[in-house]
């Protein structure tokens, strides 16, 4: 179980959420190498669908970008690259995803990136009342609305699902 009352201290993304005034809520849980989102929701006793994934991609030309997923779907590259105009998309190695994005992975979030890059985000999150989303560091997700995506992260909406992927 979760411990309710342990606060974490700060990261580059809860810097920069409240650099940018967003109010968020903090759910630590006990991280385990691969266990992902099905891990994270079933501690935290919330919907995978609502646990965001951030995924550091890149395209053709090796430029980085961060594709947010529902945790319980699979990105589709081909509609993704389609979409945001790319021959091709693919996920960056680990240590190349680090780099970009200044985090370990397992604890990459979309705030407060060493890099900057551009976001896509899922179209469907953007309809959910409230999504839980990695706070930059591994066993920490932040929950907040989703429309802080759009209207504060600059993200741009997708459709990239897998559709094989649906639940």
């Amino acid at each position: 179980m979760a411990k309710k009352t342990a606060h974490v201290s700060e990261t580059p993304a809860t810097q920069w959420l409240r650099a940018h005034r967003v109010e968020f809520t903090e759910h630590p849980y006990d991280y385990v190498d691969h266990g992902g989102t099905a891990e994270s929701s079933r501690q935290l006793g919330v919907d995978e669908h609502a646990v965001v994934k951030t995924l550091v991609m890149q395209d053709q030309d090796a430029k980085p970008l961060i594709i947010l997923m529902h945790g319980d779907r699979q990105v589709s590259t081909k509609n993704l690259a389609r979409q945001i105009g790319a021959k091709k998309v693919e996920p960056c190695k680990p240590e190349v995803a680090q780099r970009h994005s200044g985090y370990l992975v397992g604890g990459t979030s979309p705030f407060g990136l060493r890099k900057a890059m551009p976001v896509h985000v899922e179209s469907s999150i953007l309809a959910l009342e409230r999504i839980w989303i990695n706070g930059g560091r591994r066993g920490f997700l932040v929950g907040l609305t989703p429309t802080v995506l759009t209207e504060v992260l600059g993200a741009r909406p997708v459709q990239a699902a897998d559709p094989a992927s649906a639940g």
